[in-house]
C-alpha cells in the first residue's frame, strides 16, 4: 500500500497526487456549464457536456447530444432548470449509476425537477436523489463563481468533507 503524498508537496509540485478516475457531465449548454467544465478539467476531471438539442451543443468540452455513460466515478449538474427537458434527463440520470446527481436553482424557490420527475411517475426516493442546491453557499452571483461554488461543493462531497472553513 502507498501512501498519500503530502498535501504541502504536492501544492509545491515536489510530488504528484493522482487522483481517482471521475468525470463530470454539465447538463444543458449555459454560460455556468462552459466555466464549470474548464474549472473540472483543470481539477483533474474528465468533462463531458450533455446539450440534447444539436444547435446548442457547442464548446470544447466532449459535446453530447445523447446521454452519456453514467458510473459510480461520474457526478451530474443539471446546469439549466428551466429547460422542458429537465424531467427526461434527470430520469436518465438516475437511471444511470452516477455517484451524485445535481441541479442548480435558488435554493428559496420549490425546484421544478421534482414536479418534472413526480409527471414522469419516478418514485420519491429516487427523486430524493437528485440534489438541490449544489455548491457551497459563498454567496455566488455570476456564472464562474456559481461554476466555483459548484466544483468546490463536489470536490468537498467526494472527499467526505462538509466545505467551509470549519476543520
Amino acid at each position: 500500500m502507498t501512501a498519500e503524498p503530502d498535501a504541502c508537496a504536492v501544492a509545491h509540485g515536489e510530488a504528484e497526487d493522482e487522483p481517482a478516475e471521475r468525470t463530470l457531465v454539465a447538463v444543458f449548454a449555459s454560460p455556468v456549464s462552459r466555466y464549470l467544465l474548464a474549472y473540472a478539467a483543470d481539477a483533474g476531471y474528465r468533462t463531458v457536456l450533455f446539450e440534447p438539442d444539436a444547435a446548442r451543443a457547442t464548446g470544447d468540452a466532449d459535446v453530447r447530444t445523447t446521454a452519456p455513460e453514467l458510473d459510480r466515478g461520474t457526478d451530474v449538474v443539471v446546469t439549466d432548470h428551466h429547460r422542458p427537458e429537465l424531467g427526461e434527463v434527470l430520469q436518465t440520470a438516475l437511471a444511470g449509476d452516477p455517484r451524485w446527481i445535481g441541479v442548480l436553482g435558488n435554493p428559496r424557490h420549490p425546484g421544478p425537477h421534482v414536479e418534472a420527475l413526480t409527471a414522469l411517475g419516478v418514485p420519491a426516493p429516487d427523486i430524493a436523489r437528485v440534489h438541490r442546491p449544489v455548491g457551497l453557499n459563498i454567496g455566488s452571483r455570476t456564472p464562474p463563481e456559481i461554476a466555483i461554488a459548484t466544483l468546490a461543493g463536489l470536490l468537498a462531497d467526494r472527499n467526505d468533507r462538509p466545505g467551509g472553513f470549519e476543520f
